[in-house]
């Protein structure tokens, strides 16, 4: 088994997400209205049938008053860097496609930085699928800025009403407390490293 398969094991977010709001005394419902993210939504990535989007878990993370490092460290670990290495990121071994809204987001992502502690940022390789543009692919959290660096491929970039094409070797840092979202252009897949800084 390789490493990247071992650590989704190691790091089930749904159960982080659980163990944690039951540590704060929180229902379903109380962290429902903290997050505005639905009961059922939130039931499902506790009990591991839907991964969530980056937006959504960042939103859980400041509904449970955590930064979105929580959902991705060991706090055994006391190592003072974490390598990845190519060869255990895979494209058949990536996180299953997250889903917000009914809608599967058209990417997916890997921690970069998995089991470090005390971190603030938190680097992803994320790949993205082509498909048609979709409002319902916007989202939005509040006081938090991202960096996206293409490395294959092309992207759509929206940003509130602009749509910007980024092509390899491109890059972006934006605010984004802004509706944003992200497709893939062209037959192949686009892959970039995305590295989100959470203020909190």
């Amino acid at each position: 088994m390789s490493d990247i398969k071992a650590q989704i094991r190691e790091f089930r977010i749904g159960e982080k997400i659980r163990g944690l709001r039951q540590h704060k005394r929180l229902t379903l419902q109380e962290l429902s209205d903290l997050t505005t993210l639905s009961k059922p939504l939130l039931s499902q990535i506790e009990n591991q049938q839907v991964v969530p989007p980056l937006a959504t878990l960042l939103k859980i993370a400041k509904g449970l008053k955590v930064g979105i490092h929580f959902f991705f460290e060991d706090e055994s670990n006391r190592q003072n860097f974490v390598l990845t290495k190519r060869e255990d990121v895979k494209e058949d071994e990536s996180i299953p496609r997250p889903v917000a809204n009914d809608v599967s987001r058209p990417y997916t992502y890997h921690s970069l930085a998995q089991g470090l502690r005390h971190k603030h940022m938190e680097p992803f390789l994320v790949e993205f699928e082509g498909r048609d543009w979709d409002e319902k692919l916007f989202f939005r959290h509040e006081g938090d800025e991202e960096f996206l660096y293409v490395t294959e491929g092309e992207l759509d970039f929206h940003y509130n009403n602009e749509v910007l094409r980024l092509r390899t070797g491109d890059s972006i840092y934006y605010n984004s407390s802004q509706p944003h979202g992200w497709v893939a252009v062209g037959a192949q897949k686009a892959k970039a490293v995305a590295v989100l800084y959470s203020k909190e």
